[in-house]
């Protein structure tokens, strides 16, 4: 098994949390690290109710982040997604710079869009960053490598959340990225990874470390709501229904307002009307941490097939790290 996933973040186990918006806190991130992977923070952690200025958002970070270091003192990340190199344009991305800065946080977990200008940024105060495009591809395996990411993290169709435009499995993106990163970087694959036989193919296919969602969301120390956990456990990818959002597709739980985004998908609403309509990411809160689906959506990837009980983390990575290390 290569160790460069390990090296380059500090851990123990090649095993990344993915940073689930609304479904992240202390207690969670940190038993994700205590676990020997990283744990990461996500954009609304640790709180119920949207918050709308930068001041606030990072009063929020800075709080949790304190929260997670007094429950372990392994390495975590921090989730961010610049949409601009111009920090007059992505007035976010350069307060949370500062904040990682000051509360010595030693990765970033980037989403979306390319911004090499903020990598450079963040390597100057010697924090490391992991890259997970939006819409992963050969192009942009290369502009990120030639912008000196540290790590890169292929995503295919199976994953929960908000998916890749290109409907294109794992199992056929990730030798796609490893291909192309000409193993220059290692690359982390994302999407449906949940059990032993999961992880197992992942490496076969050529990563290097594991990006994981839903398997760990579905752990007792996540704050997704208890219903939904229970739900979770009984479902299959089969269950799930999918409709068309901003930016492409979403997945969820059947239930009263995903049964009506389904209805409004298939009769030809527009995405920017279904998004509306799902009230964007409180929808996700609304579902995911409230546990109501009259007013919100509940997202798994396809993983969720292989998962019928709720474990702790710790249960969950080591059978994870099985399959790594058959």
């Amino acid at each position: 098994m290569s160790k460069r996933v390990c090296n380059i973040l500090e851990i123990e186990k090649p095993i990344i949390q993915g940073p689930l918006n609304w479904l992240t806190d202390a207690k969670y991130v940190a038993a994700v690290s205590n676990a020997g992977g990283l744990g990461v923070i996500g954009f609304n952690a640790g709180i119920k109710e949207p918050v709308f200025t930068i001041e606030e958002t990072m009063e929020n970070i800075r709080n949790e982040i304190r929260r997670v270091k007094e429950l372990t003192d392994k390495p975590f990340g921090l989730n961010i997604a610049p949409t601009s190199d111009d920090p007059e344009v992505d007035r976010f991305t350069g307060p949370t710079l500062e904040v990682m800065k000051e509360e010595k946080v030693p990765v970033a977990v980037m989403v979306g869009e390319l911004m090499p200008g903020w990598i450079k940024k963040f390597h100057d105060n010697h924090i490391k960053v992991v890259f997970r495009a939006a819409n992963p591809n050969i192009e942009n395996t290369k502009e990120a490598i030639k912008a000196g990411v540290d790590i890169l993290v292929a995503t295919g169709f199976d994953e929960g959340g908000t998916v890749p435009t290109k409907a294109i499995g794992t199992f056929s993106i990730v030798p796609m990225i490893v291909d192309a990163a000409e193993g220059k970087v290692p690359v982390m694959a994302a999407g449906g990874i949940s059990d032993e036989r999961t992880a197992k193919a992942a490496f076969a296919l050529g990563a290097e470390g594991l990006y994981v969602g839903t398997a760990f969301m579905m752990a007792e120390e996540s704050p997704l709501a208890k219903n939904i956990k229970e739900e979770g456990t009984k479902i299959n990818a089969t269950d799930l229904i999918m409709y068309r959002t901003v930016p492409a597709y979403y997945r969820s739980l059947k239930g009263e307002l995903p049964n009506k985004l389904l209805k409004m998908s298939r009769e030809g609403a527009s995405e920017e009307e279904i998004y509306k309509a799902q009230n964007a990411y409180i929808g996700m809160r609304d579902g995911m941490l409230m546990g109501d689906l009259s007013k919100g959506y509940a997202s798994f990837g396809l993983g969720i097939s292989m998962i019928n009980k709720i474990e702790p983390v710790s249960v969950i990575m080591n059978r994870l790290m099985k399959g790594i290390e058959a």
